[in-house]
């Protein structure tokens, strides 16, 4: 846990931000330059790290905050603001829902581009963005209604769908994502991100879906999707329909790469799973341990957790930790509870069992948010006994990895990690630790 601790340390929203402002690098001088030349900065800050990036954004600016609006998942603690003669920027919250959008999401949605629409000539528009803003921020496009969104959004989610496959689709019914927000302000505006990554590569046009970055997939590339995943012709008919209108000319595209609009942002990454890992290693190292640098976390859960274990069953030397970071997916083919780290973990645990059942290791699958899917825990730890410890309290640990019931199976054996929500979201991280 001490090295999970580290890795979540190293994306800290407030430490992110600090670091971002204050770092010599040629986007944070572009962005100071651009604070200083406005005569207020009016801030939206967006994902499940946005309490701590507007904190920290309120704490580094004073009073060069004009305004400031945060959209935050519901549940989360309102931000420790700065509140006296120094800083006297109103700044509200708005709390929505995730990781399904619901009304208070297209609430929050319709409030970002009102904000974003009156941004005045002298200001500078600052997003804070990070991961979860897709389901935070939700404003379905004209036509499609927030109920056939989310049965879209939910069916692409239990098939398997990849986040570049999923927001294919959801830009496209969308009007913030895609660069829509980036649409809504007004073309004097200037503009500047910090972002707080949780996609491999850091791709702008998939964190948070892009709402202010250019988005090169199209209406014909989301009617693929849908079609891909064997989904079209179960998707509501609103939903085919203006897509078909949409892949026929008639609706407007997102924002595409070389739109003029995208040369007024400058976007600067201010922490990302890269980042994870770097302070993951580091107290690996400071524990004795040899790091040993794996594969991103990617492909199916359960493919990812047996070739890991795999990994860590060739390792010969003493005191080695595999880390690696990065977001597998699960095909959901059953009704039970879980997510992608649980899944990852249940995977391993078995393969663990066959592979290496007499050996020291140990390993946990964990998302640096300290949610994993629709459950309280941020992931789990397996070993090779894992599973033997299952069969003596009578838990079929097959059954559940086929129901996707990874849960209550690592609940029942007292081996999930439940942390809470850390406030920061860079992706997952695993850590394994071979001859301990």
């Amino acid at each position: 846990m001490r090295i999970f601790a580290a890795a979540v340390a190293a994306v800290e929203p407030r430490r992110a931000v600090v670091r971002a402002l204050q770092a010599e690098t040629p986007e944070s001088a572009a962005i100071a330059d651009v604070i200083a030349r406005a005569s207020a900065v009016r801030m939206l800050a967006v994902g499940k790290a946005a309490l701590g990036m507007a904190a920290a954004i309120a704490e580094e600016l004073g009073p060069r905050l004009g305004s400031g609006l945060i959209i935050a998942p519901t549940g989360a603690a309102s931000p420790t603001m700065p509140n006296d003669a120094a800083n006297p920027a109103p700044v509200r919250t708005i709390h929505a829902a995730h990781p399904l959008p619901d009304a208070s999401s297209a609430a929050a949605g319709r409030a970002a581009l009102d904000f974003a629409a009156t941004t005045r000539r002298d200001e500078l528009f600052l997003l804070a963005l990070s991961g979860g803003a897709s389901a935070l921020m939700a404003a379905p496009a004209a036509g499609v209604t927030l109920a056939d969104k989310i049965a879209v959004t939910t069916a692409l989610m239990r098939a398997g769908a990849t986040i570049r496959e999923l927001n294919a689709v959801r830009k496209h019914l969308s009007a913030v994502k895609g660069g829509g927000l980036l649409r809504a302000l007004p073309e004097y505006a200037r503009v500047a991100a910090l972002i707080i990554s949780d996609v491999a590569g850091d791709d702008l046009a998939t964190i948070g879906s892009g709402p202010m970055a250019a988005d090169p997939t199209t209406y014909a590339d989301a009617i693929a999707v849908l079609k891909r995943r064997k989904l079209w012709g179960r998707a509501p008919e609103s939903v085919r329909d203006y897509l078909e209108r949409g892949a026929a000319g008639e609706m407007a595209e997102t924002v595409k790469p070389g739109d003029a609009r995208c040369a007024r942002v400058i976007n600067h990454i201010a922490a990302a799973n890269r980042d994870a890992l770097e302070g993951a290693a580091n107290a690996a190292a400071a524990l004795g341990y040899r790091v040993d640098r794996a594969r991103e976390l990617a492909g199916e859960a359960g493919e990812l957790g047996r070739a890991l274990a795999r990994r860590m069953a060739a390792i010969a030397t003493p005191r080695v930790c595999v880390v690696a970071g990065g977001e597998p997916v699960v095909t959901v083919r059953g009704a039970g509870r879980g997510g992608r780290a649980q899944q990852s973990a249940l995977a391993m645990a078995i393969e663990l069992a066959a592979a290496a059942p007499d050996r020291a290791l140990l390993a946990m699958f964990a998302g640096t948010d300290g949610i994993d899917g629709p459950t309280d825990a941020a992931g789990a730890i397996v070993a090779p006994n894992t599973i033997a410890r299952a069969a003596e309290a009578r838990l079929d640990s097959a059954a559940a990895l086929a129901g996707n019931d990874a849960y209550p199976f690592f609940r029942a054996l007292g081996d999930l990690v439940i942390t809470g929500p850390t406030g920061a979201n860079a992706a997952d991280i695993f850590v394994g630790l071979a001859n301990y």
